[in-house]
């Protein structure tokens, strides 16, 4: 499975990595050059390249729905959802 780490959550992908994924920052190759200024170019090379999106934008969520692409999205109801998790061990 092929990771690619938006902006937002820069250095993620090296973290992934030392778990074994196999991820790429959204940032660390826009500085390589590559064109993937807005949501629509980041799906876009997703797809073609093979991999999902992780990313904490919830603008991405409509972008993601209106072309049917799959993504994680690390939003706070997400957030809210682990917090709770842990709660309930105490």
């Amino acid at each position: 499975m092929r990771i690619l780490v938006d902006e937002n959550l820069d250095g993620m992908d090296e973290k992934l990595k030392l778990l074994g994924f196999d991820a790429y920052s959204v940032r660390k190759m826009q500085m390589e050059g590559k064109k993937l200024g807005s949501d629509y170019s980041i799906i876009n090379y997703a797809r073609e390249n093979g991999m999902i999106i992780v990313t904490k934008d919830t603008e991405f969520r409509k972008a993601s729905e209106e072309n049917d692409f799959p993504l994680i999205l690390l939003d706070d109801e997400e957030i809210l959802k682990v917090i709770i998790e842990k709660l309930k061990k105490f």
